[in-house]
């Protein structure tokens, strides 16, 4: 697992590559895909994240949601003060405050 410093840049150049992936579902209790990320430009980013929290957590709980919070670094103090400018941000804010946890599905390419 990875010490998440400061800035998002330096935190996703230790994450896994994510060479392979064509996008991450996330899947709620019920089965239900409540969301997906796609391998493309301005989400490559957050799938990373993702994919980097199913490796480590397995699932995306609580646990993994502060650790990808920390991960997401200054990205996550934006989306505090700018709520929906940052959706996969907010995820992780809202599973945190001890919102659903959710599957995570990598859909390889």
């Amino acid at each position: 697992m990875i010490q998440p410093g400061t800035t998002f840049k330096d935190n996703l150049a230790q994450l896994p590559a994510i060479d392979g992936i064509e996008r991450i579902d996330l899947v709620n209790g019920q089965g239900a895909v409540v969301a997906t990320i796609e391998n493309k430009p301005g989400k490559q980013g957050s799938l990373a994240v993702y994919h980097y929290l199913k490796q480590a957590f397995g699932a995306l709980d609580a646990k993994a949601a502060e650790h990808g919070l920390a991960v997401f670094a200054e990205h996550t103090a934006d989306a505090r003060n700018r709520p929906g400018a940052h959706p996969n941000v907010d995820r992780l804010l809202e599973i945190a405050a001890g919102g659903e946890a959710l599957r995570i599905d990598v859909i390889a390419a």
